[in-house]
């Protein structure tokens, strides 16, 4: 019989986290053979490419923000006038002047087109880079025969950094007020096994739109103030002397993991459940992920700086992660898609949502630029489509104009990862109606993220019968480098 003194004295000491580390490791289905593995992972941090994709749910009027038309009819030229950038001859709107100031950094394509008017089919095709619906395609929920979205391509193709998965999607998954589910955001004919993380840090709110909790916004109603915002990404630490059986409990991350699980179960693809545990496990263990998430109590200047409210703290957020090693972050900037703006479009684009954008985003330039990471990141702020030329009212619903959904056009907003500053590519019409020159499309915008991200022209998805399919449907956006 082994003595037993002599066989507690070759092992080593565990601290009461380790132990409460090791613990859930168990709990998560992980033998500690998987220990090594994901501390050898995050040990060797690796420079990477990465890309912030913006989305403006719901649509930015182009002659209201990057392309106005001051010469036009009154009845398309809008509220609105236009201002001088830094870059000689750029005019955008009055009510951005921080992006304005900032123009060196930043280049739009005021030309890319594609087919659809509706929300979820213009959600489809901006998110998954394919200007086609796929076949069964359901405005109000996800399907399995869906394009994959462009997170979903990301995360299958490149590899996990720093315990972190290659994309993560912030700072909720798009629900509309309706109960609808924005199609476009999945990994669809990829397998669900595939799907991004969604980082749910501002839960579904049916009543709010826009940059809540700063205050809460309405289509019809304008700002107002609620008890039910907040802003509370995962908190990714495990707490000295939690009890084991409340971990799952307090890891938002691993509720989704959850139910990923019973979806692959029936799918009998456990071993790719396994890694998915392996991720969500690295997470727990690594310290420095409580310091990265837990944007709320950053320092007080960067909160000024970014601003204090769901823009800014989503946008600091991305930054903090793709430093750390994600190479897409995709952020949505507007629940229930609040950049609808089908009318009282200039009081709310004025006083509700240019002001946190323009802040937001001039602060995410300056502090990647600063820390020597612009260069390597790429940022691109779109929606799903733009919007009508013509100003028109709903009375039912509003009490002031605004501008209708506009698939024909829309102004896209790239900066970063080798883009020159400054430049313009592509023009529209006398009213902001359709491309007259250098027409782009979803694909090429598309294939302009990928290449951004290193990958190659050949590179192929694989579908659930483990098909390759082509990553690239289009051409990278020339002119921009």
């Amino acid at each position: 019989m082994a003595d037993t003194k002599h066989s507690t004295m070759q092992h080593p000491k565990l601290t009461r986290r380790q132990m409460v580390q090791a613990g859930t490791v168990g709990i998560l289905g992980l033998g500690m053979n998987h220990l090594e593995q994901l501390r050898a992972e995050t040990a060797n941090p690796q420079s990477h490419k990465s890309v912030i994709y913006i989305f403006l749910s719901g649509g930015l009027g182009q002659q209201d923000s990057f392309d106005l038309k001051p010469n036009a009819p009154v009845e398309i030229r809008g509220e609105f006038n236009p201002i001088s950038t830094k870059t000689p001859g750029v005019q955008i709107c009055e009510h951005m002047p921080m992006l304005a100031q900032r123009s060196d950094k930043w280049s739009m394509v005021r030309s890319l087109t594609h087919p659809h008017n509706e929300h979820s089919a213009a959600h489809m095709v901006m998110l998954c880079g394919k200007s086609d619906l796929p076949v069964g395609f359901n405005p109000s929920m996800p399907r399995p025969t869906d394009h994959p979205s462009l997170a979903a391509i990301t995360g299958q193709m490149l590899p996990m950094q720093n315990n972190l998965p290659p994309a993560i999607i912030l700072p909720e998954k798009m629900i509309h007020r309706s109960g609808r589910v924005i199609p476009g955001q999945m990994a669809g004919s990829m397998g669900t096994q595939h799907d991004p993380f969604f980082l749910k840090a501002s839960p579904f709110n049916s009543q709010t739109y826009g940059a809540w909790p700063e205050y809460g916004f309405h289509h019809a109603r304008g700002a107002e103030n609620s008890k039910n915002l907040q802003f509370q990404a995962p908190n990714l630490s495990i707490p000295e002397g939690m009890q084991i059986s409340r971990v799952k409990a307090r890891m938002e991350l691993l509720h989704q993991i959850d139910s990923q699980q019973k979806q692959l179960r029936q799918l009998q693809e456990l071993d790719n459940f396994d890694r998915y545990q392996k991720r969500a496990i690295s997470m727990l263990m690594d310290e420095k992920m409580k310091d990265i998430f837990n944007v709320t109590q950053a320092e007080g200047k960067s909160l000024d700086r970014y601003g204090r409210n769901v823009f800014g703290w989503s946008l600091l957020l991305a930054r903090r992660l793709v430093e750390a090693g994600v190479s897409l972050v995709q952020v949505n900037l507007g629940n229930n898609e609040t950049w609808d703006t089908h009318g009282n479009a200039f009081p709310h684009l004025k006083n509700h949502l240019f002001p946190p954008m323009d802040r937001s985003v001039s602060a995410l330039l300056d502090d990647l630029d600063e820390r020597g990471l612009l260069d390597d990141t790429l940022i691109v702020m779109a929606g799903e489509f733009g919007r009508t030329p013509k100003i028109s009212l709903l009375p039912s619903a509003y009490e002031l104009p605004g501008r209708d959904h506009w698939g024909k056009l829309q102004t896209v907003f790239l900066a970063g990862g080798g883009i020159q500053g400054g430049r313009v590519i592509g023009a529209s019409d006398k009213i902001g109606g359709e491309p007259i020159s250098d027409p782009q499309t979803p694909e090429n915008l598309a294939a302009t993220i990928y290449q951004s991200l290193g990958l190659p022209k050949t590179a192929n998805w694989s579908d659930l019968l483990d098909r390759p399919i082509p990553v690239y449907n289009g051409n990278p956006i020339a002119g921009l480098t």
